[in-house]
């Protein structure tokens, strides 16, 4: 079984896929880490050109949509948990731990989930 199959198990909340593939960078170095494409409050997935080797913490900025979202962009710290080659081998597919979001940026993600996600 494959890791992140096994933290697929292990997920708590549904997540929702996104209509847009919002961009999200790296705060400390300013380099786009990856394009988020699913997310709950208490993680997301990112998909990126470059692997991002797991139990890694990373403060990160991501741009929001403005027609939907107050603020222009969020900030927040994550964990990455899992790597693995994305359906296109070109890219790979990341997953983040998000537990410990203050309440401004749950209200953010809460907007994202609810305003630009798939009703599956």
């Amino acid at each position: 079984m494959k890791k992140a199959e096994r933290f697929g198990e292990l997920r708590q909340l549904k997540r929702r896929h996104l209509i847009y593939y919002l961009e999200v960078f790296d705060q400390e170095t300013g380099k786009l880490l990856g394009h988020l494409v699913d997310l709950t409050v208490k993680g997301m997935k990112l998909i990126s050109k470059e692997e991002i080797a797991p139990g890694q913490t990373f403060s990160l900025r991501m741009i929001m949509p403005e027609e939907y979202c107050p603020e222009r962009e969020v900030h927040f710290t994550t964990t990455s948990t899992w790597c693995s080659e994305d359906v296109n081998p070109d890219f790979y597919a990341t997953g983040f731990n998000t537990p410990d979001l203050d309440a401004k940026t749950r209200r953010m993600f809460m907007i994202l989930i609810n305003q630009v996600g798939f009703n599956d």
